[in-house]
């Protein structure tokens, strides 16, 4: 399964493909961040976001798409533009006709380090380990779209499993 995992931001929107089947080892394929200049005009910023993530999704052809879901912060404004750039992501995988699916924060960590509250460094060690990497991915926004990817192949591959598993035997 290939999956681009995408940890939304306006400002910077980070972008992972890893190839994978749950419970292995993965391969990263690609990294990058989109990034967008802060005084620019918001509907300039998403579009420049639409557009990146279509190319991305073009070139490397993932299955799914896996989007590190919306939570609350302090900072209203910066929560308003993550949840932009979040709906832009969720149309880019929809507009291919590719299952998209969200995972919480803690649910990525959890399932990249063993623990919900780790930290960034402890998601960035646990990415470079997992997938064998000669040096960190850096940014760390980077690090967290390799880490959502992750996440949905081991625990997205695994839920889809068990739902056709149950739809087969609901069909009998």
């Amino acid at each position: 399964m290939r999956v681009l995992g995408i940890d939304p931001g306006l400002t910077r929107c980070g972008v992972g493909v890893v190839e994978g089947v749950p419970g292995r080892l993965g391969k990263l394929i690609a990294y990058q961040v989109v990034r967008s200049e802060p005084d620019e005009d918001i509907a300039h910023r998403l579009l420049h976001l639409d557009r990146a993530l279509a190319g991305l999704v073009e070139q490397y052809q993932p299955d799914s798409v896996a989007v590190e879901r919306v939570f609350s912060q302090h900072n209203a404004r910066t929560v308003m533009g993550t949840a932009q750039a979040s709906g832009v992501a969720i149309l880019a995988g929809a507009r291919a006709g590719l299952p998209v699916q969200t995972y919480t924060p803690s649910e990525v960590k959890a399932a990249v380090t063993g623990s919900g509250t780790a930290d960034k460094a402890q998601v960035t060690a646990m990415v470079t380990r997992l997938l064998r990497l000669a040096a960190p991915p850096k940014p760390a926004d980077a690090a967290d779209a390799i880490a959502i990817a992750i996440c949905h192949i081991w625990r997205g591959g695994t839920r889809a499993k068990i739902e056709a598993a149950a739809a087969r035997r609901s069909n009998r």
